[in-house]
């Protein structure tokens, strides 16, 4: 299928995770995918196994000269960027919000808000050039449903998700879309942290909270993106769309 035929995508934290599951999923719709991440061999793992039009950038997204390298090296490739995905994110272990340290709060901070900031910057002069876009940002249950232990994280999530409705509709002039995701705790390398730890009892607790009675997969949100992204979803914007198995219900 080409559902995002003739469309270039730029994807943070697509070395692993959501992230990748992206990148492989908006390539085999036709798209040309820029995988973008503080890991760049593990990009470049990720764009080798994709093939085709992909291409692997270092870029640390609390940085804002690597966020314009890195919609720069987009634009020289491939000549246009139609979505933008601010999906790069971190947390820290589950546990009490007053041991959280400076450091990882101002990281907390920097990766999961400033980043969707810095991104808008660099981007939205491009797609506005072009004619329009799509920027999707992957947020979280947490920030619709927030619970003990991740509250710092569940903040920042929470202010992606009012960033992205106010996005959307100082952006709709300009015919760039502005959506978010919010999927429930997954099968990435983050859900140890946000459980406190990954063991089988941790898992089944977790599940049973869940009404369809899993995790979520990379392949979940990947799915749920590429609607988002394609021009199927043309007349949708300022959404935070829950892929959760009804986990906030």
């Amino acid at each position: 299928m080409t559902r995002l035929a003739g469309k270039t995508a730029i994807i943070t934290g697509a070395a692993s995770g959501f992230g990748e599951g992206m990148a492989k999923r908006f390539a085999a719709e036709g798209a040309n995918v820029v995988v973008a991440d503080l890991n760049l061999k593990g990009a470049q793992k990720v764009a080798a196994a994709i093939g085709g039009k992909s291409i692997a950038v270092h870029a640390d997204v609390t940085r804002k000269d690597e966020v314009e390298n890195m919609v720069q090296t987009a634009a020289d490739q491939f000549g246009r960027i139609d979505i933008m995905v601010n999906n790069a994110g971190f947390t820290y272990r589950n546990g009490s919000m007053l041991e959280v340290d400076e450091s990882t709060f101002d990281l907390i901070t920097g990766v999961n808000m400033k980043s969707i900031y810095y991104s808008a910057l660099a981007v939205v002069p491009v797609m506005e050039a072009q004619g329009g876009g799509s920027i999707i940002t992957t947020a979280s249950t947490a920030g619709l449903r927030p619970r003990p232990g991740l509250t710092w994280y569940n903040a920042s999530k929470g202010w992606a998700i009012s960033a992205t409705k106010s996005m959307a509709i100082e952006l709709a002039p300009k015919k760039i879309r502005v959506n978010c995701l919010c999927p429930v705790a997954g099968e990435t390398p983050m859900l140890g942290l946000f459980m406190g730890e990954d063991t089988p009892e941790k898992r089944a607790q977790f599940k049973a909270t869940v009404p369809l009675g899993r995790l979520s997969t990379p392949l979940d949100v990947a799915n749920a993106a590429l609607w988002l992204a394609s021009d199927e979803a043309e007349f949708i914007t300022g959404v935070a769309l829950e892929v959760d198995g009804g986990r906030c219900i």
